[in-house]
């Protein structure tokens, strides 16, 4: 079970930390991801972290304003997001995989989402 939480209204320049806190005990044995949904348009990849949080990944669209990390303690991963667009509105959410990837197919476990919105 994973569940998304951090979401809010934010102006145009700031910023929000999300959090998704899973239960179980295999946690790390995954590489975990971020996702959002638009209204109207696809689900799309935002970010992924492997088992150790070794290694991380972007999509270009958030590069250098997004930043993932997890406590494999607290069996909870972040995406701190900086430098807000509006065009980061959307619904995120977390899911889990066996290795890296990017396509929201290869993810199981979806937590229900949290609802960041950017305005201009």
């Amino acid at each position: 079970q994973l569940q998304a939480s951090g979401g809010g209204l934010v102006q145009a320049g700031g910023s929000l930390r999300l959090s998704c806190a899973a239960s179980g005990r295999t946690f790390s044995n995954y590489y975990m991801g971020w996702f959002r949904q638009a209204p109207g348009k696809d689900r799309e990849f935002v970010s992924a972290i492997s088992w150790r949080g070794g290694s991380t990944y972007y999509a270009d669209s958030v590069k250098g304003r997004f930043a993932m990390s997890r406590d494999n303690a607290k069996n909870t991963v972040y995406l701190q997001m900086n430098k807000l667009k509006p065009e980061d509105t959307a619904v995120y959410y977390c899911a889990a995989s066996i290795q890296y990837y990017s396509d929201s197919r290869q993810y199981r476990n979806w937590g229900q989402g949290t609802q960041v919105t950017v305005s201009s």
